[in-house]
């Protein structure tokens, strides 16, 4: 065993005072977040140029993970701040209410009652092409999602899982808005089994797949293949028959008390002024007054669904999702 030396005895003493003033972890508000890596990286950014540098720390956890923390935890989560899924946070607070009253009267969302929460983002779903593969192959140019399941297109389609992405949740909203749940879930069945095995758990890859021609059609997030287009790759977005839906992240305030919301709030006003950053990567508006690239048009039949989103009828939806890939199945 290795003596400390008594020299360095005074400077071991006043460790645990020098790291707290560095500010450790108990000292910071911490972020609990589902967003991509560009959204946490523009928050991360907007803190620190807004004098919070040191203040706060973001912990980055996947959709269901954080969701299952907030309904099972409600005010006893670590976090101080949430942004994620609206759905998510709107369940949440009906089991048990948890969140703040942001005061915030600037900006102004385009949505009404939105008290205790403030959005961030909103990802839209579309067909997404690759016009070169649908030339050299000769492939219609599908105008719906029940036009997916034409079998000219087997194994040329990219989706994702509604178990593992959000994204597929945009896919079958707008396919039961349109045909009812037994309708969806047989067009459902078809779009699979045209997918074989390019049914995918992140959102991002089916654009992957028909960006490097593995595919030539997906569906997935629209402004992602917007941006591709932008860039004069030979990608396009189609939007379909049965319209666009959309799903919106917005960021919340666990009430942990005076002291704690006294500090966690002006935070969350801060992470606010990211908007005009997110605005490039995430070109929906959402408050009064923004505006986006006139590159990125808005969707031709833009929807909501017709009920409230909520983990219950996610949960439900993916029950319907569960059924059509086991009867897709060769």
């Amino acid at each position: 065993m290795r003596h400390t030396p008594h020299r360095l005895l005074p400077l071991l003493a006043a460790l645990p005072l020098l790291l707290a003033g560095c500010g450790g972890s108990d000292d910071r508000v911490v972020i609990a977040s589902n967003a991509d890596a560009e959204v946490v990286a523009a928050l991360r950014q907007t803190l620190d140029d807004g004098g919070f540098r040191g203040q706060y720390l973001i912990q980055t956890l996947g959709t269901a993970e954080l969701s299952g923390k907030l309904l099972a935890e409600g005010k006893d989560i670590e976090a101080g701040i949430v942004t994620m899924s609206t759905y998510a946070l709107e369940s949440a607070q009906a089991l048990h209410p948890m969140f703040a009253t942001l005061p915030f009267a600037e900006p102004k969302p385009l949505d009404g009652d939105v008290a205790c929460f403030r959005p961030l983002t909103a990802q839209e779903g579309a067909i997404i092409v690759n016009l070169r593969m649908l030339e050299e192959l000769r492939l219609p140019r599908p105008k719906s999602l029940k036009d997916l399941t034409a079998p000219v297109y087997k194994d040329l389609i990219s989706v994702t899982d509604l178990r593992s992405s959000s994204t597929a949740w945009l896919l079958l909203q707008a396919l039961i808005a349109a045909y009812g749940e037994d309708g969806a879930t047989d067009v459902l069945v078809g779009i699979y089994r045209n997918a074989g095995p390019h049914i995918e758990s992140a959102g991002a890859a089916p654009l992957r797949k028909v960006r490097s021609g593995e595919v030539a059609l997906g569906f997935g997030l629209r402004h992602q293949a917007l941006a591709d287009k932008a860039r004069g790759m030979p990608i396009d977005v189609i939007d379909p028959a049965e319209g666009t839906y959309v799903l919106t992240e917005s960021l919340a305030v666990v009430d942990k008390g005076p002291e704690a919301n006294a500090r966690a709030l002006p935070i969350a006003r801060c992470l606010l002024r990211a908007r005009p950053t997110l605005l490039k990567t995430y070109p929906t508006p959402l408050y009064q007054g923004e505006t986006v690239d006139p590159s990125f048009r808005g969707a031709a039949l833009p929807k909501r669904f017709p009920q409230p989103l909520t983990t219950t009828l996610l949960a439900h939806h993916q029950t319907l999702a569960d059924a059509a890939r086991e009867r897709a199945r060769p």
